[in-house]
């Protein structure tokens, strides 16, 4: 029609114009920086062209004929079905051979296949049709084909496992529809019928995948260290004394049993003399006014005054503890590459459950170091580990709901996943405790008063520190190694 069309680009840009038939066409895209030389098209959208670029241009020609010339400029051998028929017209510029191929295939409702090197074109319904045909009568060989009987024997891998594989899930299996494989678990021998074709197959799997697992020896060092402090200290001191009251006497000591014993002893004399003296001393757990020793004490101090008519009393009890512990425990598993493993050790702790009809059950807890451990060894010889490490110990005593006390666990643990080298120890984490307290026991207000007020009271400081450590060294197994 004499019709020009003209493109005005502002950045660089690639081209591609091609007529087919009546239609002309023009592709234009950007040019990026390093991109590929041969693109995509929009009748191959994920194929990259690499073949020589050439320009065509033509009107009404026979498609053979396109199809002979492409031929000869790739230097390729292409067979061109007799049903190919009907003429195209082109004008390509500076396009891959393979490119062009496409086209015209796309255009003429062609299709191609390749075998050995040679490039077969035929209409695509055609090429649907001949494949068909091939699947068929090889569904038919198969079909008449005897069936032969193979014995595997497994030696590392579990036959039940290999066959479930073999029969793979929706149509995935490996057997022929007329295939099966059965399992001798006393031997671990697989007992496959099927074509020779898929016996071949089979025997390779086997081969492949029965083989020996690598194994992965898990050592684990738990360390408690505890550093423990307590100090006590307790005073008992008491006053005692009596006086004369009108033929009578007055008493002041630390207990009502003491000015008990006082007093009856004032009246035996009374009733004897006539005079209330002498009176007998009360025993000297009686004679302390303030009474707050210490348990078990590691040193103590006394001092006694005695005048005639008044006695003083005191003790001071001091009692200072230190203590320094480390608890090591070393549990160690072997397993097979990608298998988990468990080690546990420990007690279980029986105590009785009282329920509301007043039958009693014995229940136990566990308090158990455990190590839980799934290895993969990696390609370059490193080991992933997911690890769960749990440390309990057994706890204070809680009153359950229905009478009865429960013991209560402390648990110490750790869940993580670790990339390690081959015998490389590594450090999992840590828990780090520290207990402060400080206890009074008082007289009330006179514990309080600055200074004195040291003679009410006793007092009771304690500092725990404890650390948990984790240490895990993996190592991988060689056949024949030593673990020891």
């Amino acid at each position: 029609t004499g019709a020009r069309v003209s493109i005005a680009a502002k950045l660089p840009f690639e081209e591609l114009a091609y007529q087919s038939d009546n239609i002309f066409t023009v592709e234009v895209a950007p040019v990026v920086k390093q991109e590929i030389e041969s693109k995509p098209t929009l009748f191959s959208p994920d194929r990259e062209y690499t073949g020589e670029r050439m320009t065509l241009s033509f009107q009404d020609i026979e498609t053979r004929a396109v199809l002979q010339l492409l031929a000869d400029v790739s230097g390729r051998n292409i067979i061109v079905s007799d049903t190919v028929q009907g003429n195209v017209t082109l004008r390509l510029q500076n396009v891959p051979w393979d490119q062009a191929l496409d086209i015209v295939l796309a255009t003429k409702g062609l299709d191609m296949r390749e075998n050995g090197g040679v490039i077969i074109v035929a209409p695509a319904d055609e090429i649907s049709a001949r494949e068909k045909a091939d699947l068929e009568a090889r569904k038919e060989i198969r079909e008449l084909e005897p069936l032969l009987s193979e014995y595997l024997q497994v030696n590392y891998a579990k036959a039940a496992d290999l066959a479930d594989l073999m029969k793979g899930s929706k149509g995935n299996s490996l057997l022929s529809e007329r295939g099966s494989v059965g399992i001798d678990e006393r031997t671990n021998t697989l007992l496959v019928q099927d074509v020779a074709e898929r016996i071949t197959e089979i025997r390779r799997l086997v081969s492949n995948l029965d083989i020996p697992v690598r194994q992965v020896l898990i050592e684990s060092r738990i360390v408690i260290v505890r550093d423990d402090f307590s100090r006590d200290l307790g005073i008992r001191w008491g006053v005692t004394g009596v006086a004369d009251y009108n033929d009578g006497l007055i008493a002041v000591t630390g207990t009502g049993q003491g000015a008990n014993t006082i007093v009856n002893s004032g009246i035996d004399n009374i009733n004897s003399t006539g005079q209330p003296f002498p009176i007998q001393v009360p025993a000297l757990n009686d004679r302390y006014n303030v009474n707050l020793p210490i348990a078990n004490p590691a040193g103590t101090l006394a001092l006694a005054l005695l005048d005639d008519d008044f006695l003083v009393d005191l003790e001071i009890s001091a009692l200072q503890a230190e203590g320094r512990g480390e608890v090591v425990s070393s549990p160690r598993v072997i397993t097979a590459n990608q298998k988990e493993a468990s080690i546990r050790q420990g007690v279980e702790i029986p105590y009785q459950e009282a329920a509301s009809s007043g039958a009693t059950t014995t229940q136990f807890k566990e308090a158990v170091l455990s190590l839980t451990v799934t290895p993969q060894i990696t390609p370059d010889d490193r080991i992933i580990l997911d690890l769960e490490v749990t440390k309990d110990s057994v706890g204070a005593n809680v009153q359950s709901a229905n009478g009865g006390s429960v013991p209560s666990i402390d648990t110490r643990a750790i869940q993580t996943q670790v990339l390690v080298n081959n015998g490389q120890t590594v450090v999992l984490g840590g828990i780090y405790e520290t207990e402060e307290s400080e206890d009074y026991t008082k007289v009330p207000f006179l514990g309080d008063i600055p200074g004195i007020g040291a003679l009410f009271r006793s007092t009771r400081k304690v500092s725990n520190k404890s650390e948990l450590l984790i240490f895990v060294t993996p190592k991988i197994l060689r056949e024949g190694s030593n673990i020891y």
